[in-house]
């Protein structure tokens, strides 16, 4: 408890500029955690509500079944992919039975393969907020603690030379001072640099789980598409043969 009141005693007695310095850096260092906990939890809710979604995916009867499944699932970026993916999946057959023309396969997978790619960005994006700040924390808390040090360190030799001394008890208290910034500094740095590294490494993660999810979901329509243009071509035979 002493050492507590030693350093709080110091802070409340310290330079009016290393006091802003510290003030600054609690207020990033609170940022970054409210950031880390937040951030930790979507992160923790979107890929449990992943798994689960495909495992329904792989299991369903139907995509209209998925699609049910999918609109109350918000914590999961994959229901939300496959969500954009089979609309527009779903706009292509309007357009193709409204207008009676037929899409080859490539023009249906171009399409889709769009809509998923911006689906992934859009979800990676939305996982990617406010990340960013950590690493501008992390960039930054140290210079800015390093300022207050070297500030303190000037007081200190201002004070030598105004009272002419240059004895422990002169140097210490304005020394002391300044590295209690530096360590500010670093407290603030070292959780959001740690924090910035695993959530990127996650975000990485999960971009790859959509793209593949993407990849399989085009699989499917295409397997379908496949399986309609053989439908029609020995509906054709046939009705040929019966002429």
């Amino acid at each position: 408890m002493g050492n507590k009141a030693d350093i709080l005693n110091m802070i409340i007695q310290a330079d009016p500029v290393v006091q802003m310095v510290l003030v600054v850096l609690l207020l990033m260092s609170v940022l970054c955690w409210t950031i880390i906990i937040l951030k930790a939890r979507m992160f923790k809710k979107a890929s449990s509500a992943n798994e689960e979604f495909d495992v329904f995916f792989s299991e369903a009867a139907n995509l209209a079944q998925v699609e049910s499944r999918a609109r109350r699932m918000g914590n999961s970026p994959m229901a939300q992919v496959f969500l954009c993916a089979y609309a527009d999946y779903k706009n292509l057959q309007t357009d193709v039975k409204m207008d009676n023309v037929k899409l080859v396969r490539q023009a249906w997978t171009d399409v889709l393969t769009r809509s998923i790619e911006k689906a992934v960005k859009l979800e990676i994006q939305d996982l990617e907020a406010a990340v960013p700040l950590l690493a501008t924390t992390g960039n930054s808390a140290p210079f800015i603690g390093l300022f207050g040090t070297v500030w303190g360190i000037m007081s200190s030799f201002q004070n030598i030379g105004l009272q002419g001394s240059a004895s422990l008890a002169t140097v210490a208290p304005g020394i002391s001072e300044a590295l209690v910034a530096t360590a500010a500094g670093l407290a603030a740095a070292i959780p959001a640099v740690i924090s910035f590294n695993m959530f990127m490494s996650s975000v990485a993660g999960m971009e790859k789980e959509l793209e593949a999810f993407g990849a399989e979901f085009i699989n499917i329509v295409e397997r379908e598409l496949v399986r309609r243009e053989t439908y029609s071509r020995d509906s054709t035979h046939t009705m040929n043969g019966e002429r």
